[in-house]
């Protein structure tokens, strides 16, 4: 039975090529090295051939009117990247962990990582050698970067042009599923990064036979995707049974999806509705989650609930967070940190309520900025210190370990990791890694050299650079890439085996005290206040309790007025019954009134 309506069909008949391409009347099918056959066209644009000669392991190309050679846009591998021939593959494969019906929302902690840089192998594979690691911090789900097949040998993964096909440097789909089912035997789910905004710069042959693209809508990467003009429904087709793909056939547990806030659609229902309801239609049996990264800061696409069958995505990256913890750490008010800085109220603000700006005006954008969001559970925002952006864009892709002091590093892991938001640490950073994650890719020759101009330019605008980058890492340098790999030699050294014990010791709390409270948590559950510069934070967990913050962060000792009547669950820094010293951080918890 087929599933999906892109891509080869395997049968005891052969195997059934189809494509879409309703701007040409002719489509001409290469098999091996095998004469071109040409194409029946079907109803729709569709251009379809069985051939009994094929099987598991074939190579095929598709041939233009014109004469281009183009592989299959629903590729399932590309073992010669992305303007070589598609590889049929088989869509079996012998899971070990039989048992896997995923994890709730509440118990998740994400892990964030890039195949390529993760591990000395730079694949999937490679990440499984690592998983033990992970499973033995106290990780519960981990998050890859999009894998989504790109062109040349190393990118971040957001120029990917074959949304069905894993990038082939990174192995083969058995690879892949391999990854996912020795996650799933370790109790981790595993997330991928989506991209449904946009294609990437090279390598998209879409274009050239279907109206994949509109001029209604423009995005930062140039036309929008068609998801509402004519023959749309073909392309909403193509990007949500992308979705239902990774979840049916590599079983993977969540999909972020990638800058949602640039998916332009017009329709009665938007794309990012339907994908939704069409996802949990077929997911009943298992928990799969969806999140999203939105810079409108839209409260309307997340649930009111944990853990409901019936949400519609699960949860946002909550920007605001870190922006509020970066400032208050590092002391940089340039560019967009300028509307977090010199208010300690807003990092109560982002921690209780979720959202800093809810409708406010952001100087930075010139323009009001997000909507009410303290009707939402906190467990509706994922919170960070650091992640892929916020190290990657920044002009030396330099870490937070390699800029401020390991006080003030600390106390921002504390507070991020035991609140009620859904936490998710970034590679390294668990040890504070001190290699640099830049930004990297590598495309044809005048593409770099657009890609490195358009770089320089950028950074230019940034304080400190008056025009001049020359000593910025070139993004398409292959030394680029590799200084991004992680530094696992140093995870038990020094100051690197302190942080790990530290992550260790803070998920360990997490999953005691934090987790089992979150069942039942609702929205309006956060309240903030301050005490001079000391931000007061409170939450009422799903069990009736209280959990309380308290952060100085900064380096000045405060007045501290005890709590009464709590359990103090973790310190960090320096307390006293009178003060609270610079960069402490105190959780304490206040259990519920028994009822008689």
């Amino acid at each position: 039975m087929n599933r999906f309506s892109f891509g080869p069909v395997v049968s005891e008949r052969g195997v059934l090529f189809r494509l879409w391409a309703p701007k040409q009347q002719r489509v001409d099918l290469v098999i091996d090295d095998r004469p071109p056959v040409r194409m029946d066209l079907a109803a729709d644009g569709w251009h379809m051939h069985e051939s009994p000669e094929a099987g598991i392991g074939s190579r095929y190309r598709f041939i233009l009117a014109d004469g281009i050679e183009v592989p299959d846009p629903a590729s399932r591998h590309q073992p010669a990247d992305v303007h070589g021939p598609s590889e049929v593959v088989s869509d079996q494969f012998d899971w070990r962990c039989q048992d896997w019906r995923g994890r709730p929302w509440s118990e998740t902690i994400i892990y964030q990582l890039h195949v390529g840089a993760f591990s000395d192998l730079g694949t999937f594979l490679g990440v499984i050698s690592r998983l033990d690691h992970l499973r033995d911090l106290g990780v519960t789900a981990i998050q890859l970067m999009p894998i989504a097949d790109f062109p040349g040998s190393r990118n971040w993964g957001y120029d990917g042009v074959l949304p069905y096909a894993p990038e082939s440097s990174y192995g083969r789909p058995e690879d892949l599923r391999a990854l996912i089912d020795a996650a799933h035997l370790r109790g981790m789910s595993v997330f991928l990064d989506v991209v449904y905004n946009h294609f990437g710069p090279d390598g998209n042959y879409l274009p050239s036979y279907s109206p994949i693209f509109t001029d209604n809508h423009k995005t930062p990467w140039g036309a929008g995707i068609n998801f509402d003009g004519e023959q749309a429904r073909f392309v909403r087709d193509f990007i949500i049974e992308n979705a239902l793909y990774w979840i049916d056939e590599f079983r993977v547990d969540g999909l972020r999806l990638d800058a949602v806030h640039a998916i332009k659609d017009d329709s009665r229902e938007h794309l990012l509705q339907e994908l939704a309801r069409r996802v949990r239609a077929v997911t009943r049996e298992r928990p799969v989650h969806l999140v999203v990264e939105n810079e409108e800061n839209d409260s309307s696409l997340l649930s009111g609930g944990v853990d409901h069958a019936d949400r519609l995505y699960t949860a946002q990256w909550n920007d605001d967070v870190h922006h509020v913890l970066h400032v208050a750490m590092t002391g940089e008010d340039f560019g967009y940190y300028a509307d977090y800085a010199d208010d300690r109220a807003k990092i109560g603000r982002g921690l209780a309520e979720g959202f800093v700006f809810q409708g406010e005006e952001m100087a930075y954008r010139g323009s009001p900025r997000g909507q009410p969001s303290a009707e939402l559970p906190p467990t509706a925002f994922i919170s960070f210190i650091q992640n892929h952006d916020q190290i990657g864009n920044r002009a030396f892709g330099d870490r937070m370990a390699d800029t401020i002091s390991v006080a003030a590093l600390r106390a921002g892991a504390a507070i991020y990791l035991l609140s009620p938001q859904i936490p998710m640490i970034f590679m390294g950073e668990e040890w504070a890694s001190r290699r640099p994650f830049p930004f990297f890719c590598d495309f044809p020759p005048e593409l770099n050299e657009l890609v490195r101009k358009g770089r320089r330019e950028e950074l230019a605008r940034l304080p400190g650079f008056d025009g001049h980058a020359e000593d910025v890492p070139d993004p398409t340098a292959e030394t680029s890439f590799l200084s991004a790999k992680l530094d696992w030699d140093a995870m038990g050294q020094g100051d690197h085996a302190e942080f790990l014990a530290l992550y260790r010791r803070l998920i360990e709390l997490r999953k005691a005290e934090i987790v089992p409270r979150l069942q039942g948590i609702g929205g309006h559950s956060g309240s903030y206040s301050l005490d001079g510069d000391v931000v007061h934070v409170t939450w009422r967990m799903g069990d009736g309790s209280r959990l309380i913050l308290v952060a100085n962060l900064d380096a000045t000792t405060r007045p501290f007025h005890p709590l009464p009547a709590t359990r103090r669950l973790f310190i960090e820094g320096e307390m006293t019954d009178q003060e609270i010293g610079p960069w402490s951080v105190l959780w304490a918890i206040e259990e519920p009134v028994s009822s008689i």
